[in-house]
């Protein structure tokens, strides 16, 4: 069974970066999509981006030119670096994994919400 724990969360203000992990207790060389979304309180759920075991990535345009998606398989271990954060980018950060379909944003947030996530992580950006 999979479980996915997400760290690296904190309050930074605008402009400022950060770095997100998730560990795969799942093992090493896996072979599933992994990604990240994000939640804010009464809004739906927000894909952020994917990356397959290949190294293949895949971004909400919100992310784009800003945030970067990359694991290492040896080390189950799956990262988000997210540089000139923004106060909108303010949210619970969640890692997912081994979705059906396609290794893409919008394939993993299909359901609404990944059906393997971690318990979160949370990102505060003040102006």
């Amino acid at each position: 069974q999979v479980q996915l724990v997400e760290s690296g969360g904190d309050s930074v203000q605008a402009g400022g970066s950060l770095r997100l992990t998730c560990v795969d207790s799942g093992g090493p060389y896996r072979s599933y999509c992994m990604g990240w979304f994000r939640q804010t309180p009464g809004k739906e759920p927000e894909g952020v981006a994917s990356i397959a075991s290949d190294g293949t990535s895949n971004y909400a345009d919100s992310a784009k030119g800003r945030f970067t998606i990359s694991r290492e398989n040896a080390k189950a271990t799956l990262y988000l670096q997210m540089n000139n954060l923004k106060p909108e980018d303010t949210a619970m950060y969640y890692c997912a994994a081994n979705w059906p379909g396609p290794c893409i944003v919008p394939v993993m947030m299909s359901q609404g919400k990944p059906g393997v996530s971690g318990q979160g992580t949370l990102v505060v950006v003040s102006p």
